[in-house]
């Protein structure tokens, strides 16, 4: 009886995990099915067509980045196609445009727009601008502004706000979390090591405060990023800087004269042109365009459809100029489009260097650094290829500490006047557990060949020799980044120290120091690329590193999509997590590091 039992389940058993089996096959069958019949549907569509006397909609979503961290291929799938704009194609579609016969006005819609670094915006306002100074109109609207919609929005020649919105214009602050206390209370030890006083990278986890001299370098950092975007929207709006410093400075009294209404408030300061709803705004953009009617239709045409039409017409030529883009931390090893891989970032240098088309190399640089080894690594890689072509940095928002080391292998180096970049510093971190394992009654015991043999092992105190190699081993680290630098920019290393030493520069101190040779965004630094290698027609290409179809699927079909901004409490559980994240991807093999924990403004 038991027998047969036995017999019954197994067979019952086997006859579901056909059925799983054949279900799982034929729901692969269907996901390959749909990414073909997505790929080949986006072969087939004809290029968008531009019409004349048309609008060049530019509508920024999401983080405004230098690479998109999704697979386009499988953005459908995944609905997360507005989570990220990339801007190198916002500057190509808005100078293309200026030079168009068939585009007459551009319209910037900025409440999509999530976070965007100063020197990015810095880059498209400069674009925007030059396409007014070709004689076309720009007009601009949010329903409300954060001060980076503000900044972009404040360029054009009329600025719109929502009759119920508002523009909040705050300022610059950085206000890390210190987590020494909360890990000292553990009994967690973070042994530390590291060269330069300004080095602040790791003292979130070792201090409950902010170090004189990491508040001195911000308070300088900041108050000089500042300036430049108060400059920026004085000029651009033509106020009067008293007025502005009154707005910032005293909002809570600008609010009061204005009976409490933030939007009465912006336009009595100056700060937007008029106030519309979204039928007025409509209509507005209709009257330039010389068009009637009403609604939201309006004669334009999308920067994604004008880049589809613009490209497609446009011949492809012979000669190439690789764009690499280094965007995230560096670690070790391989890693995609979201960060830096030693190895993956190598090896698309040495694809490019190998590549007999491909005639110069632009490495664009967003990143506050990382593994100090990782580092090596790349800029290794562009030493050699700089031996037989052109290689130029442009740096954008962050360029700083393992971001400047990369910078360093390049034969120019551009940045934005609001870069942060510098940091020439390295540290070492090593954290300690034995005490909390001691407080659960979990002890570690056995036997080594050496004196180092487990000397690393984070469940065991850290010996003084051990902790000596460490420190000894992050001056060495530190002497040869000042080497590299000083051999690069042509300067002794006593003066690379003197404006090292873990410090932080804008782009526009960097060059006063040599750190940097021009003040220039992606275009300069291409036209720099091209005018070394000889080249007056070239094709631009973007080689990434490459997850297998299937793992690429898989991230894009778990991914969440949900873009809405979150609430305060929200914010802070971010926060938290990312600060994590990023000590988790710490990998370097010598727990060395060229990391500033700086992020851009």
């Amino acid at each position: 009886m038991i027998g047969g039992l036995s017999k019954f389940i197994l067979r019952l058993f086997r006859i579901v995990w056909r059925i799983v089996d054949c279900a799982r096959r034929i729901a692969l069958n269907l996901v390959l099915l749909i990414v073909l019949l997505a790929l080949i549907a986006t072969l087939m569509r004809p290029a968008p067509s531009v019409p004349e006397g048309a609008a060049l909609l530019v509508r920024p979503a999401g983080n405004l980045v230098e690479q998109s961290v999704s697979d386009p291929s499988l953005a459908l799938l995944a609905g997360d196609d507005e989570e990220e704009t990339v801007l190198p194609g916002l500057l190509e579609a808005v100078r293309a445009a200026r030079d168009d016969p068939r585009i007459r006005l551009l319209v910037l819609e900025t409440d999509d727009l999530e976070s965007a670094g100063l020197s990015k915006l810095g880059e498209l306002r400069k674009a925007i601008a030059e396409f007014k100074a070709a004689g076309k109109q720009v007009l601009a609207r949010g329903e409300r502004y954060s001060q980076g919609q503000y900044y972009l929005a404040s360029i054009a020649d009329e600025v719109h706000l929502a009759p119920d919105g508002y523009t909040l214009i705050q300022g610059l602050a950085r206000y890390p979390t210190y987590y020494g206390n909360a890990l000292a209370s553990l009994g967690i030890k973070v042994h530390t090591f590291r060269v330069g006083e300004y080095k602040s990278a790791i003292e979130p986890f070792t201090r409950a405060n902010m170090s004189d001299e990491d508040r001195e370098s911000t308070r300088l950092l900041l108050g000089g990023l500042w300036e430049h975007f108060r400059e920026d929207v004085v000029t651009a709006r033509k106020l009067d800087a008293a007025r502005f410093d009154h707005y910032v400075q005293s909002y809570h009294d600008v609010l009061k004269t204005a009976d409490g209404d933030s939007a009465k408030a912006a336009q009595d300061g100056g700060f937007v042109d008029r106030l519309s709803t979204r039928g007025q705004w409509y209509a507005a953009i209709r009257e330039r365009l010389g068009e009637t009617g009403d609604g939201e239709d309006f004669r334009h045409i999308s920067t994604q459809n004008y880049l589809a039409a613009i490209r497609h017409a446009r011949p492809e030529a012979p000669a190439q100029i690789a764009v690499l883009v280094a965007q995230g931390a560096i670690t070790d090893g391989e890693q995609q489009a979201d960060g830096v891989g030693g190895d993956s970032f190598a090896s698309l240098i040495r694809e490019a260097r190998e590549n007999d088309k491909v005639k110069a190399v632009v490495v664009r640089i967003d990143s506050p650094g990382g593994s100090a080894w990782a580092s090596e690594v790349i800029r290794n890689e562009l030493e050699l290829t700089r031996q037989v072509k052109p290689v130029v940095a442009s740096m954008s928002s962050v360029a700083a500490s393992g971001g400047y080391w990369i910078a360093a292998g390049a034969n120019e180096i551009f940045a934005e006047p609001s870069t942060i970049t510098g940091s020439i510093g390295v540290f070492g971190m090593f954290p300690e557990f034995a005490e909390p394992m001691g407080r659960l009654g979990l002890t570690v015991d056995g036997v080594g060949t050496g004196p180092f043999a487990g000397a690393l092992d984070p469940r065991q105190p850290l010996s003084p020799e051990a902790g000596m190699a460490l420190q000894l081993s992050t001056e060495h680290v530190y002497r040869r980044f000042l080497g590299i630098v000083a051999q690069a920019r042509k300067m002794k290393p006593e003066d690379v120290d003197r404006i090292a030493r873990g410090r932080v520069w804008r782009g526009a101190e960097a060059v006063d120091i040599g750190l940097v040779d021009h003040l220039g965004g992606f275009d300069a630094a291409l036209a720099a690329a091209a005018g070394r290698a000889g080249l007056s027609n070239y094709t631009v290409i973007w080689p990434t590193p490459q997850l297998p179809p299937m793992r690429r699927l898989l991230q894009q079909l778990l991914a969440t999509g949900d873009a809405a901004a979150p609430s305060p409490a929200g914010q802070f559980v971010d926060r938290l997590s990312a600060d994590i994240k990023a000590l988790m991807s710490w990998n370097d093999p010598r727990h060395v590091y060229a990391h500033c924990m700086c992020s851009a403004p």
